[in-house]
């Protein structure tokens, strides 16, 4: 079964892996009992569902979520449930592979225009006007 990123990207589950460990924090009598916390990894260097592009930048955004061996780990102990961990996991690589697969616009410089350069040195000006007006009476008065 595959889990759907995009409309055009989609990831196999086989690629990832679920390991259930015990949580720490609230939990009641089950908290040294039950495995409710989940450690998904994904392996984003030889995932052939990603293109390179994608996984660069999947890569940086990760940060220290990935491995030195390009494998991303994220860990979901958020609920006291196995199932709820397991569906905020999926859920938080996905939107991570969502916000991978943007392609960022690049920024083309401008240069300002004659009519707002003539404005902002106007605006200056009488700013400079309002400060020196500001300073101590002359003994001319």
């Amino acid at each position: 079964m595959d889990i759907q990123i995009t409309n055009r990207l989609s990831i196999d589950e086989g690629e990832i892996t679920l390991t259930f460990v015990r949580a720490s924090g609230p939990g009641g009598q089950n908290v040294n009992k039950v495995s409710s916390a989940v450690q998904l990894r994904f392996d984003v260097r030889n995932s052939p569902s990603l293109s390179d592009h994608v996984k660069h930048r999947l890569g940086r955004l990760a940060g220290r979520r990935l491995t030195q061996d390009g494998v991303l780990v994220i860990a979901a102990q958020r609920f006291r449930t196995q199932e709820a961990n397991k569906d905020d996991a999926i859920a938080r690589l996905v939107a991570l592979i969502q916000e991978a697969a943007i392609v960022p616009i690049t920024r083309r410089p401008t240069k300002p225009t004659y009519a707002s350069q003539r404005r902002r040195l106007e605006e200056k000006g009488q700013r400079a006007t309002v400060k020196s007006l500001r300073g101590r009476p002359t003994d001319k008065d």
